[in-house]
């Protein structure tokens, strides 16, 4: 009895993504306008029951996706203070993101 679940372990935006055909993945920002369609690199491949890890092999797999929309992440406030000093900063950072969707593992 095997499964024919096929995902593919990708780097995307400085982190690893696990991901197969159909599923919606938010990434740091990525060149290209919504439409567009862009390649993430594989680092494994899961075919059913046989596994793929080897780089040479990895190098033939192409992982697509289609740029959906840019986006900001939710507002992180930095704050910094020091006591008896008088000494305090506040600082806020919105992480500019892409949602892709993933549309083909080959």
């Amino acid at each position: 009895m095997s499964s024919q679940v096929v995902y593919a372990i990708v780097r995307a935006g400085g982190r690893q993504e696990k991901v197969s055909v159909g599923d919606f993945v938010t990434l740091n920002r990525v060149a290209g306008g919504a439409g567009s369609t862009i390649e993430l690199p594989a680092l494994l491949l899961v075919d059913g029951d046989k596994v793929t890890s080897a780089a040479a092999d990895l190098a033939k797999v192409t992982v697509t996706a289609e740029i959906l929309q840019d986006l900001r992440g939710p507002k992180i406030v930095i704050q910094k203070y020091k006591n008896k000093t008088g000494y305090k900063k506040r600082q806020g950072h919105r992480q500019e993101l892409t949602k892709v969707k993933i549309t083909g593992i080959k």
